[in-house]
């Protein structure tokens, strides 16, 4: 089962703090988002923009990162700030 828990203003889209999916491989974080997008439309432009910082047990990764049963995938939005 992989995590995936949604931060801040993505949260209010997903209308969901997390998500859970099962999965029997590896799948790459552009796998996931694809299923993201179709569980949760309206997270759709965010996730096409591709300002949507992801994070793999707490680590930032990129779209050919692998994430495996057991892991907690991060979704946060875009961020600024000095």
């Amino acid at each position: 089962m992989i995590t995936v828990r949604f931060f801040a203003m993505l949260k209010g889209l997903a209308g969901a703090e997390e998500k859970a999916y099962p999965v029997e491989a590896p799948i790459t974080i552009g796998e996931l988002k694809e299923l993201l997008k179709r569980d949760f439309p309206a997270l759709r432009p965010v996730i096409d923009s591709r300002s949507v910082l992801v994070s793999v047990n707490q680590e930032f990764a990129g779209r050919r990162t692998l994430i495996k049963d057991g892991d907690e995938v991060g979704l946060l939005p875009p961020f600024s700030g000095g």
